[in-house]
């Protein structure tokens, strides 16, 4: 996260309205939403996740700031909402019962390691985000993804699978990258 954005509640005050702002606009509603704080003007990166009784309804993101925060959060909200390949295209009737997350990343680390083993003790479960690349392979899971895995050899198998490639593929090419999140969600934002 940026040293310009501020404190947690202070930003999920201000992201999360722009991201539902941006997917109502989509669905000819509105929702109001400031945007007006010079932090957004910033190049940032950000996942978007939908859920929709307590299931991922869609998620799109950036891995790398590319653009200014604002824009980042409210492409990828639409992008989560409407053209998440998983998904059909979010509903005005949905819209009223989706919870918004975002996750704003930090600047990607690469790892260094000689083997999968090695590769596997450097990651902190629950803390770091993970991207596995290979050739045209790619895929990542967000630090919060670790709830679904009993341990890194579970998470990297799928993280695998996920970028099209065998559970126990392995190959000194292999590329690992790792980042951070501050996670922000509506329905904390709402708890007292």
């Amino acid at each position: 996260m940026s040293p310009m954005v501020p404190k947690h509640t202070e930003a999920a005050r201000t992201l999360l309205p722009i991201a539902r702002a941006a997917i109502a606009g989509q669905l000819g509603r509105t929702h109001p939403a400031d945007e007006s704080a010079v932090w957004l003007r910033e190049q940032g990166a950000s996942f978007i996740t939908l859920n929709l009784e307590q299931k991922l309804r869609g998620c799109i993101g950036s891995l790398r700031a590319h653009r200014p925060l604002l824009d980042d959060i409210k492409a990828n909200a639409q992008a989560a909402a409407f053209r998440d390949p998983r998904f059909k295209p979010l509903t005005v009737a949905e819209y009223e019962s989706i919870e918004v997350e975002i996750s704003l990343l930090s600047p990607l680390s690469a790892l260094s390691f000689t083997d999968e083993a090695a590769a596997l003790a450097q990651l902190q479960p629950h803390v770091h985000g993970v991207i596995f690349e290979y050739g045209h392979h790619r895929s990542t899971y967000l630090p919060q993804v670790w709830t679904s895995f009993a341990d890194p050899i579970m998470f990297m198998a799928t993280l695998k699978q996920k970028a099209g490639l065998p559970p126990n593929f392995w190959d000194p090419g292999v590329k690992l990258h790792t980042y951070t999140v501050a996670k922000f969600s509506e329905s904390q934002l709402q708890r007292p």
